[in-house]
């Protein structure tokens, strides 16, 4: 390897590590103060939160990672190009391809890390946070009161609250559960809730109690109070660690989602078969297994016509056999909802195989964008470069995310969605690079020298 192309390496490998600890301390502080209800008041130890950090950390380095890459190349090509050591390389017959060649490899490498991360750490590491994290949501039950929705989890008791004014439940109704004897319904118009030791002690005011006997409903009471304790002993006010092998698609590896996808493949089959089949074996036509919803209902509405012309038919044959026709109608327009639901699972599963490479990719193409526009900005500075790295961030995830929504409505394929946004960037900065290349120039944006310290000026 040539001087000149160590020297481009080094430069890109300080501003980048400074850039990834920077954006890894930003996105975990924010992610930190969002989750931050979920510890207060838990009790829980040291070392389950650092676990919960590291868990989290994961999804927060893959995200990170191209980010920096970008800071990193713009930081290196603005410093190299305001201290005009990219003129003098050109000058010495060396051209931009070439100066482009090591930040390039550079790009790759964290691409092909993060291939390897996204692939093999980053599922398990979803997996992981998302059970730990439902594991502190029923630590200490008492926490995850929200106004509006039952509340399942409670031994022997459901419960639901209307309102809530800081620590004061309003409006609250509890009934009991798994109880053979009798069933029992509690209505408070306010109440507090505290956890003590391994139990939670409601505290309820102004309330009716309802009990009615089982299993043969003979006999009922009815109870007024003003004051009324309830104690409901409660196992999970310690952290308890649970397995499962349920996954989401992002807590999947590829192989996990190609065995979906070739689920839902033979789901899609068995379906179109089965629509084939109640075609040909309800009306006089005949469709392949690949017939659209709009050509297998156009059959049925001429079946359903050729019943309704015809003379040949009884009365009462017409009415049984339009009658079937439309049982078809419906059992059709069902079948291809299904197929519909099925495209989606797997639309959703390809989207989350081309993410794990588009992401890393980015790596790449960033270096592609970031070079010529750091070389016409000439400023290595930190903040400039963060700001315009945030602006090409922000367009190249607001792409991904309209890509992925489009794919899951089945608008966009898959590929195109999770790789338009590398392809439109990748095509802006070839151009840039053919740009300064031929020209033989480095170009200005004048509006960042609003960046630039002013010297100040001497007195004639």
């Amino acid at each position: 390897m040539k001087v000149f192309q160590r020297y481009i390496l080094k430069e890109h490998f300080f501003p980048f590590t400074l850039a990834l600890i920077v954006l890894l301390f930003v996105l975990l502080t924010n992610f930190l103060l969002r989750a931050i209800d979920r510890f207060l008041g838990k009790g829980l130890g040291i070392g389950i939160l650092m676990e919960y950090v590291a868990l989290n950390l994961a999804w927060i380095v893959a995200l990170a990672a191209p980010m920096a890459v970008l800071v990193a190349t713009l930081m290196a090509f603005g410093r190299m190009a305001h201290d005009n050591e990219i003129t003098a390389m050109r000058t010495s017959g060396i051209s931009y391809a070439t100066i482009l060649q090591p930040a390039l490899i550079f790009g790759t490498v964290i691409c092909l890390m993060l291939i390897l991360f996204n692939t093999q750490i980053l599922p398990n590491a979803n997996h992981r946070a998302r059970l730990l994290s439902g594991d502190i949501s029923r630590k200490r039950p008492d926490m995850a009161i929200e106004v509006g929705y039952f509340v399942d989890y409670l031994p022997s008791y459901g419960m639901i609250v209307r309102g809530r004014e800081g620590t004061l439940f309003t409006d609250i109704l509890i009934y009991s559960k798994d109880n053979r004897t009798s069933q029992m319904t509690i209505f408070a118009d306010r109440g507090t809730m505290q956890a003590i030791d391994d139990a939670i002690l409601l505290n309820l005011e102004d309330g009716e109690i309802h009990e009615l006997g089982l299993p043969d409903f003979d006999s009922y009471r009815r109870l007024k109070f003003s004051r009324h304790r309830i104690v409901i002993p409660v196992d999970n006010l310690y952290l308890e660690r649970r397995q499962s092998e349920q996954r989401g698609d992002r807590e999947m590896d590829i192989p996990m989602m190609l065995g979906k996808i070739r689920n839902y493949e033979g789901k899609i089959a068995t379906v179109k078969t089965r629509i084939a089949n109640r075609i040909s074996s309800q009306t006089p036509y005949a469709l392949s297994m690949d017939t659209t919803r709009t050509a297998a209902l156009a059959a049925v509405a001429r079946w359903q016509q050729t019943i309704a012309d015809s003379s040949e038919l009884s009365r009462q044959d017409s009415i049984r056999l339009a009658r079937r026709a439309k049982n078809l109608e419906r059992g059709l327009v069902g079948d291809f909802n299904l197929l519909q639901s099925y495209m989606r699972g797997i639309n959703r599963y390809l989207v989350e195989i081309h993410k794990k490479f588009a992401i890393p990719f980015a790596c790449i193409v960033f270096i592609l964008v970031g070079a010529p526009v750091g070389i016409m900005a000439q400023r290595g500075g930190f903040a400039v470069a963060s700001s315009m790295s945030l602006g090409f961030f922000v367009i190249y995830w607001a792409l991904l995310i309209a890509g992925e929504e489009l794919a899951d409505r089945g608008l966009l394929s898959p590929f195109l969605a999770m790789w338009a946004a590398n392809i439109l960037l990748a095509f802006v900065g070839v151009i840039l690079i053919w740009r300064i290349q031929t020209e033989n120039r480095s170009w200005r944006l004048d509006f960042l020298d609003i960046f630039r310290k002013k010297a100040p000026e001497l007195d004639e």
